[in-house]
């Protein structure tokens, strides 16, 4: 019994980890007023490039870095298309839903003589019992992208409630012509705040591939941006709301594993993460207020 409630926490955090990453990158954004819904793309690209970097140069932690980077790149396409262009931002979301998965099987297959899938990376990252000299092998399996996700979600919540700048930066997502007149850049905040979604996205990516499994696929993410979209709404647009959301989510995930030999079908378990998410969100996008601003495009002089 003990070693099953073990396995249900370790699954849990293992699979909330990636979720975190991008449910803090949909609050960040959202708060500043720029609604990305490219977040799947931005993490299926960011785990591609987590695992190819991680199998080409062995290292996990410069591999996690990249990833990140690899989603800020599409999260600035994302950017330019709807804060200079005034693009629509669902148009130009769902859009990065396909060129990210898109590409990233591209250079899968130029990097790995055309197969869809990467070859496992020799390293991934390590376990924090391991990194203090403790034997993880019967306790509680921690990824060390774990312990980021939750120390990220702290800072969050300290840097949107606590700084000026986070206050400049809900400003930007309730009322960007009151946050102008007094010398906020919106156009520059929400540049950076929709870079910053892309670049979390991607870590949760690449947390993905170098975390939970070893390799990138087309079906490694498979749905999770999504539902982090889903815990964003969840948690009211807040840091800990979300990660409390994606906890959640992760233990559904948990109970797949652990009732995987009860005798219920597995298709039927294979439904349980989604099938949550459609329920919070029948439940709680009515009852959950987005910032104001959310989605709308800023023009300077408008009010």
């Amino acid at each position: 019994m003990l070693n099953t409630i073990i396995l249900a926490v370790s699954i849990t955090l293992m699979y909330s980890a990636p979720l975190i990453f991008s449910a803090l990158g949909g609050v960040i954004t959202q708060k500043s007023g720029v609604d990305n819904i490219g977040i799947e793309g931005m993490m299926t690209f960011g785990a591609f490039v987590g695992a190819g970097v991680g199998y080409a140069t062995g290292s996990p932690w410069f591999a996690f870095l990249m990833g990140g980077l690899a989603g800020a790149a599409l999260a600035f396409v994302h950017a330019f298309a709807a804060i200079t262009l005034r693009a629509s931002q669902i148009i130009s979301g769902v859009a990065l839903n396909f060129i990210g998965p898109g590409l990233a099987l591209f250079l899968c297959r130029l990097q790995f003589d055309g197969a869809t899938q990467s070859v496992p990376v020799s390293k991934k990252m390590p376990n924090v019992l391991d990194l203090f000299g403790i034997s993880s092998q019967s306790l509680l399996n921690v990824n060390i992208t774990v312990v980021i996700a939750l120390l990220l979600t702290i800072l969050m919540a300290f840097f949107l409630y606590k700084t000026k700048w986070g206050l400049r930066i809900q400003a930007c997502g309730e009322h960007p012509a009151a946050a102008d007149t007094l010398g906020v850049n919106v156009y520059a905040v929400r540049y950076v705040c929709c870079t910053l979604s892309g670049l979390l996205a991607g870590l949760g990516g690449a947390s993905m591939t170098l975390g939970v499994v070893s390799n990138f696929s087309p079906s490694v993410i498979s749905g999770q941006g999504f539902i982090a979209l889903a815990a964003v709404i969840f948690g009211k647009w807040t840091p800990h709301g979300a990660m409390a959301a994606c906890l959640l989510f992760g233990f559904a995930q948990a109970l797949v594993v652990v009732l995987g030999g009860s005798g219920i079908p597995s298709q039927l378990l294979a439904m349980l993460p989604y099938l949550l998410t459609l329920i919070v969100l029948v439940l709680f996008v009515g009852r959950s207020e987005a910032p104001k601003a959310n989605g709308k495009p800023y023009v300077k002089g408008e009010r």
